[in-house]
């Protein structure tokens, strides 16, 4: 990821953002995973900083991951929030995950000449089901079962290619996640410095502790 003021967004634009950051999300058959390393990176691989918050509770049922300049994504975090509290406030109920990867698709794509350069996996559950949406700098948004977007995407894609089924319960699409995120942290000098992991179902929206991922890490025996 990097702190850095948007530009017009050509192709030196779009491979910075896949300089840095792995990002994972997974539909699963009671809910939604999402996961991020927390290392944020500068140009020419300096690490700036390995704490960095990538993935964002939005409402009580959807969560987001974002990958890019940390500027651009936290201000899309900040919009999408008061955006889907006040569509709360105004219907009387929440926002499906799909009406809410569309306006958020909508944002970005209106801002294409002075875009946000951040790509961002949105999560959740609602009445239709359980979603993850990849949504990109220039407002497509495609849902999927399983997206992984940054520098160590490919590995972690490789790692999900091989071993994602369908009907994957919640605490196995965690740890294929956590899988996922350390491949890519093995290989990929811009991602690691530890785990965040959201777990989002019908009934909540949990954030794995420290200790909870420790635990997993350990019984997928992972140093």
């Amino acid at each position: 990821m990097f702190s850095a003021e948007p530009r017009p967004l050509g192709h030196a634009g779009t491979e910075q953002l896949f300089k840095g950051t792995t990002t994972v999300g997974i539909a699963c058959k009671d809910g939604v995973v999402l996961a991020t390393e927390r290392r944020a990176t500068l140009g020419g691989g300096f690490i700036a900083n390995k704490q960095t918050q990538k993935l964002f509770k939005i409402d009580e049922h959807i969560g987001m991951t974002i990958a890019g300049y940390v500027g651009d994504a936290q201000t899309l975090v900040r919009y999408l929030r008061a955006e889907v509290n006040l569509y709360r406030l105004r219907r009387g109920s929440p926002i499906s995950v799909e009406g809410a990867s569309t306006l958020l698709a909508n944002i970005l794509n209106g801002n294409r000449l002075y875009p946000y350069l951040a790509w961002v996996i949105l999560g959740g559950v609602d009445a239709k089901g359980n979603h993850i949406f990849s949504v990109d700098p220039a407002g497509g948004n495609i849902e999927d079962k399983y997206v992984s977007v940054g520098s160590g995407q490919a590995l972690a894609y490789g790692v999900l290619e091989e071993a994602f089924e369908e009907g994957l319960s919640l605490s196995e699409g965690a740890d294929l996640a956590i899988r996922g995120l350390t491949s890519a942290m093995r290989r990929d000098s811009n991602s690691g410095d530890g785990y965040l992991v959201a777990m989002i179902s019908e009934k909540e929206y949990h954030d794995l502790t420290e200790e909870e991922i420790r635990k997993r890490l350990t019984k997928l025996k992972i140093a």
